[in-house]
């Protein structure tokens, strides 16, 4: 944009020497940077911070099979494991006396079973007798099976490689059946819950590209990209904000499980948008105006309607077109019809006192 900067002064004809009715009233000049409105491509976005989750169907949680007493804890939270490492062990004394248990049973019910039927078609024993032989055996191989796979989760293991989230174990305290006590998370496949305005949220779809930032303001280069896999239909009770979930698709540095992050959601383009500098806009009380800079260099005050904002400035839906002068820095101190002077900038400049 073409910086033009004027001088802050009173010009008055008599003390010029002109020839001017001595009775005019003198045109305020004033110290102001003038540029030109620009038009050029908007993206029109929705800001909301958000938190690094794993996906949903990469996060595991173990529990133990039944009643038993934790006997060991091998990791803690924060810790990397692989596929298989083991996590937490319960007292083996129970499972082993319930494995034995049921293989006695079973190897009982088979030999219960064999007789039976042997005996049934040599018309010994009634047919209903070998059946009834035959249901006991079909119980004890399902409780063998489930003792077999309870002894099998006397020791949690890792079902996935990733970084342990949760430990909930306490060494020597009793655990019940179906209460977590282990979580492990892939943390090379995140998301991240965005928290929405609820008039936000209305603007925010499926598919749209969003840009992350570290910290709580769109500052520096961005740490990741991805874009919005769905918006919650609900207002959360507790935050009142619209959960946004995002799937993280490009990480320009190691994202961890619980990170805060800046989320800035693309959720429109604009190819020829009215574009001036934030320093341009002057507050009227209900909405905002500029002041345009005329071919004799007056400025005048014209009311805009402002469509949105973003870090190169602000976009002008109403009220101005590219290529119209504006005074940006300085704006405050200008009043209607100010002379605005191209020229080298006057430091400390102030009004002369009237003659």
């Amino acid at each position: 944009m073409k910086r033009l900067v004027v001088a802050a002064t009173f010009a008055f004809g008599a003390a010029c020497g002109t020839k001017g009715d001595a009775g005019a009233a003198p045109q305020a000049r004033v110290v102001a940077t003038v540029e030109a409105a620009t038009s050029e491509r908007f993206t029109e976005t929705v800001d909301a911070t958000g938190t690094v989750t794993p996906r949903t169907g990469h996060v595991a949680s173990l529990s133990a099979p039944g009643p038993a007493r934790v006997a060991r804890v091998f990791v803690t939270v924060g810790a990397t494991v692989r596929a298989g490492d083991p996590l937490v062990e319960f007292d083996q004394t129970p499972f082993e006396a319930a494995l034995h248990s049921a293989d006695a049973a079973l190897t009982a019910a088979q030999k219960g079973a064999e007789r039976a039927k042997r005996l049934a078609d040599a018309g010994v024993l009634p047919r209903k007798d070998a059946e009834t032989a035959a249901a006991d055996l079909a119980l004890a191989t399902a409780n063998a099976v489930n003792a077999r796979r309870a002894s099998g989760l006397s020791v949690l293991r890792a079902p996935i490689a990733g970084v342990v989230t949760r430990v909930a174990a306490v060494l020597g305290a009793s655990a019940d059946a179906g209460a977590a006590l282990v979580e492990v998370a892939d943390p090379s496949v995140l998301d991240v819950v965005l928290t929405l305005g609820p008039g936000d949220a209305g603007r925010v779809h499926a598919g749209q590209a969003v840009s992350f930032f570290a910290g709580a303001a769109a500052s520096g280069a961005a740490v990741a990209t991805g874009h919005v896999v769905d918006v919650a239909a609900v207002v959360d009770t507790a935050s009142r904000g619209v959960a946004a979930r995002v799937a993280v698709s490009d990480a320009k540095r190691r994202l961890r499980i619980g990170e805060t992050l800046f989320g800035r959601v693309a959720v429109a383009e604009h190819a020829n948008a009215v574009m001036v500098p934030t320093d341009a806009l002057v507050p009227t009380g209900e909405g905002f105006k500029v002041f345009v800079v005329d071919s004799g260099d007056v400025a005048h005050a014209r009311d805009v309607r402002v469509g949105a904002r973003s870090d190169r400035g602000v976009w002008i839906i109403d009220g101005l077109q590219a290529g119209v002068r504006v005074v940006t820095k300085g704006a405050y101190g200008v009043d209607d019809s100010t002379k605005v002077v191209t020229g080298a900038p006057v430091s400390g400049a102030a009004p002369a006192a009237k003659p």
